[in-house]
């Protein structure tokens, strides 16, 4: 039997909710689902507003408007993210200084973000990739010296924590994806902004309400409603509402499951270490979520073996993002500060094995079985 690398979680009360969004006299967002979900992260978060967007991407456009980033500005981030990290910020006319990244988490490396701030920089973008948080101490610190936006991409560190406060609560911003293959899916896309500065909160439901007051409209606080400020339509169906929370219910038990299968793959594959492999490194003061395992394997060639061998074990590894800087757009929008020594290294090593909610231990023991025979 197929072992997928990814398989959307389904929890049970989807299509429950999902029917009760049908019965009721709104489906274009903005409904009680979409209500409950928002009101559950600003809890969670003690976030000021959290706003439901179609997708993660959504949310980090709203972030780039709400900071105002303008053509000629500066947006300091790791190469090794997924292109909307950059992409929301380069359609606001912002050059992308990329920084080196820390070969143990993967995440942006700390020491490094200071010596490529100038005059034009305006925002810190960190993301905690794998849903391991960056230096937020280190980084808060710097941002608050030269006066910068931290801008935290959270797309895969729902329920994470770094010094016990949970990854998304430490930014001007951050924005959660609910993709399929994140932890908690609306139902395929989805994403939500958490804002955690009161002074951005009207105007984040303007620019979400496609730029117009219409939120105030309806709080009773305008006659009528217009168009004030430019925004979009980033609204998500009330339907992936619904699959959402169904799926926020059960977001301590599908990371505690996650975490189960993480365990077993780290326990079982630490002996390859002896043979050079590396496992992920998990700083003691972070909680994770489990949403990657990955090894990282001698170079790029020895990884497109181990892929190719897993395959024909019906098994589904990938490797993950292609450094930006490396890019057509990246080379065009952007530009690489200091040396790369171990952005592009690293990612040509990292290959990610399967990892999801359902997952059963007969589909994790083959899984281990064939990575140990691979390297016998």
């Amino acid at each position: 039997m197929f072992i997928p690398f990814n398989k959307p979680p389904v929890t049970g009360n989807e299509l429950l909710f999902i029917n009760e969004a049908i019965q009721s006299p709104q489906l274009s967002g903005n409904g009680p689902f979409s209500k409950k979900c928002e009101a559950w992260f600003e809890n969670h978060l003690k976030s000021e507003r959290a706003l439901l967007t179609p997708s993660c991407t959504h949310s980090l456009e709203m972030a780039a408007i709400l900071a105002d980033i303008q053509p000629g500005d500066e947006v300091i981030m790791p190469s090794y993210t997924f292109v909307s990290t950059a992409n929301a910020f380069v359609l606001r006319g912002a050059t992308i200084v990329f920084v080196d990244i820390r070969p143990d988490t993967m995440n942006i490396d700390e020491t490094l973000i200071e010596d490529a701030i100038t005059p034009k920089t305006k925002a810190i973008v960190v993301v905690h990739y794998g849903g391991v948080g960056c230096e937020m101490d280190s980084i808060m610190s710097i941002a608050q010296k030269h006066n910068l936006f931290v801008i935290e991409d959270a797309a895969q560190a729902l329920g994470c924590t770094y010094n016990g406060k949970l990854l998304g609560s430490f930014g001007t911003f951050s924005a959660y994806s609910f993709h399929e293959t994140k932890n908690c899916s609306s139902g395929g896309e989805g994403g939500l902004l958490a804002v955690n500065d009161k002074r951005f909160v009207e105007r984040a439901d303007i620019i979400r309400e496609k730029g117009t007051n219409r939120a105030n409209f309806f709080k009773g606080l305008v006659d009528k409603y217009t168009w004030v400020d430019i925004g979009s339509s980033y609204l998500p169906s009330e339907l992936q509402s619904a699959y959402l929370w169904a799926q926020l219910q059960m977001e301590e038990s599908i990371r505690n499951k996650r975490l189960e299968t993480w365990n077993v793959y780290y326990n079982s594959l630490s002996v390859l270490k002896e043979k050079g492999v590396q496992l992920p490194e998990i700083p003691n003061h972070t909680r994770h979520n489990a949403h990657i395992f990955y090894l990282k394997l001698k170079n790029i060639e020895e990884r497109t073996r181990f892929i190719q061998f897993l395959a024909k074990k019906d098994i589904m590894a990938v490797f993950h993002y292609v450094p930006l800087h490396s890019s057509p757009a990246g080379k065009l929008h952007g530009r690489f500060h200091g040396n790369d020594q171990w952005t592009t290294v690293e990612s040509e090593r990292l290959v990610r094995l399967p990892l999801y909610y359902n997952m059963e231990n007969t589909e994790t023991e083959r899984v281990i079985d064939a990575v140990l025979e691979f390297f016998a």
